[in-house]
């Protein structure tokens, strides 16, 4: 049987990641593998709706509570996902377990009870950082920006913190702020090596 394989794509908003998961996606299935897309938070579940509500503002929640939720979202998705993987198809997350300790750890949270309390989620096979500065993040999308895209500092930290983890061995660092088609080759030259 074929090797499933979990990869997830973090790094700011607007830094591609959902393109590069969409262009991996199609390359995959070119390459006659079953792929299965998803992207968190999933705002099409209960917990995913009120995480909506919190972000566009209708809920004041701490973060350590949105972050209990974001997790309680991924563990939505474990059984399938650990499922899906057992049956050899490759999952690409647009954000993954890295995105809890990254915003959580920008706003005072600490890192290590982020990771511990999502040790029993399945952990990625190879994680991508689409690494870009918060200023370009806030030029490439310039309306309908929630609550956490529209704090540069914040921002600022959270790619700190990505940066710090994008030093594991399970992490490729890439600069988005090149053509997507360079960066998707850079992406491809990774992944192919895991299959």
């Amino acid at each position: 049987m074929t090797q499933g394989l979990l990869i997830a794509f973090e790094g700011l908003d607007q830094s591609g990641k959902q393109t590069q998961a969409e262009l991996l996606r199609d390359r995959l299935i070119a390459a006659g593998r079953a792929v299965r897309l998803l992207s968190f938070p999933d705002y099409g579940t209960p917990i995913g709706e009120e995480i909506e509500r919190a972000l566009r503002g209708a809920r004041n929640y701490a973060p350590d509570v949105m972050q209990l939720l974001y997790v309680a979202n991924r563990y939505e998705w474990r059984t399938e996902i650990e499922r899906r993987r057992s049956d050899g198809e490759v999952l690409i997350c647009d954000r993954y377990l890295a995105s809890s300790v990254a915003y959580g750890e920008a706003q005072g949270l600490d890192p290590a009870w982020l990771l511990e309390i999502q040790r029993h989620l399945p952990q990625p096979d190879l994680t991508f950082l689409l690494d870009i500065a918060p200023e370009v993040s806030a030029k490439r999308k310039t309306a309908d920006r929630d609550r956490y895209e529209r704090d540069l500092a914040l921002l600022g930290r959270v790619r700190t913190s990505y940066l710090r983890m994008a030093k594991n061995s399970e992490w490729v660092h890439l600069s988005a702020d090149r053509d997507r088609t360079l960066v998707a080759a850079d992406v491809w030259a990774a992944v192919e090596r895991r299959l």
